[in-house]
């Protein structure tokens, strides 16, 4: 390896690296909120390209019928709950955000079938497509059992992700898809080529980040979703709901997973199951900051492209079991760092 195609590789591990800070993210977001390891994480992101590359061939999302589905489900679901609970003057408010909300780019989406439209305005309208799916998967599978511990809402998880992916299946088949890049340019930079759809992905990596940092220090929303995640009995008794600061958390992590399929989907033909890979992926760097950790945790997904790109030049069949086995020693050290505290052993009468 010389420094030509070792620069080559640093600026494809960034890349990939800021796909994965994008992910890993929005990862630590929702569990920092709400305990669950959102594993069909990595699905809304390959929803989000397939979307896309359905609406540039000229055919209808697949997507439409989920988000459908998923908002008769969650509006049922709401409205048992609200009518069981007494709270029938909030039943305008559910059929708003359940009902109405999430069927409008479904209904847009279903109408412009066929119709030419740019691709500025085919990527808004596919991650308008896929910004509910997550916040709807919640108010059926995980609000429900909000209080039950984390390994419950992990196998939850699991079974969520068998399920959308098998969905993916029926609705976009077998095959793999690449979508149109936003530009095709090239740019010489220190004697590297890159090309504008790299520069773009960094940019927007680094800029969703600047974002998100501004809106937990800056705004009343991102100050309530801190409280929530530092604690959340704290949270609720200074009048915080955490389902509310839950839901905003999902809707915030479906834009990561958007922006994401949209920016990878044209440098890597995408199937209906590679989201779990790149989730995981992401999710290898979100350890390193602990599942907490914004800063960390974007580092540690930049790393993990890195080693992704330079793993992939020494042996490409063996890059995933290289990235996935840098896991031991990131537990290993995280298991270091971290203290411990005892439980204190109960007597049994």
């Amino acid at each position: 390896m010389d420094l030509e195609i070792a620069a080559i590789l640093a600026v494809d591990g960034i890349a990939n690296g800021a796909i994965y800070v994008l992910i890993a993210l929005g990862t630590v977001l929702i569990f920092s909120v709400t305990r669950v390891m959102f594993v069909p994480f990595g699905d809304i992101v390959a929803f989000a390209a397939l979307t896309l590359a359905m609406l540039q061939m000229g055919r209808l999302p697949g997507t439409v019928m989920l988000v459908l589905v998923l908002a008769a489900i969650a509006l049922a679901v709401e409205v048992f709950s609200l009518v069981r609970a007494g709270r029938t003057a909030a039943l305008p408010k559910a059929l708003l955000y359940y009902g109405i909300l999430p069927c409008i780019p479904a209904g847009v989406a279903w109408l412009t079938t066929g119709i030419a439209m740019g691709l500025g305005l085919q990527m808004l309208l596919a991650l308008l497509l896929v910004l509910p799916i997550a916040p709807l998967i919640d108010r059926i599978a995980f609000r429900p059992l909000a209080d039950a511990s984390a390994l419950v809402l992990l196998i939850v998880a699991v079974a969520v992700h068998f399920a959308i992916s098998g969905l993916a299946l029926l609705f976009f088949g077998p095959e793999g898809f690449r979508t149109e890049p936003v530009s095709r340019a090239m740019f010489d930079i220190a004697g590297v080529s890159v090309s504008a759809q790299t520069l773009l992905m960094v940019l927007a990596a680094a800029a969703f980040s600047g974002l998100l940092f501004l809106y937990f220090e800056k705004t009343i929303g991102g100050k309530a979703l801190r409280a929530t995640a530092i604690n959340r009995t704290g949270a609720r008794i200074v009048g915080i709901r955490p389902q509310n600061a839950g839901a905003l958390a999902y809707i915030l992590a479906s834009i990561l997973a958007g922006v994401s399929g949209l920016l990878i989907g044209p440098v890597a033909t995408l199937y209906y199951d590679s989201g779990f890979l790149i989730g995981l992926k992401a999710f290898v760097g979100a350890i390193i900051g602990g599942l907490m950790s914004y800063p960390l945790t974007a580092v540690g997904a930049v790393a993990i492209g890195m080693l992704e790109s330079y793993a992939s030049f020494f042996s490409s069949a063996l890059k995933d079991t290289i990235v996935f086995s840098a896991l031991i020693p990131i537990l290993i050290w995280r298991s270091l760092i971290t203290k411990h505290h005892e439980e204190e052993e109960e007597d049994i009468a």
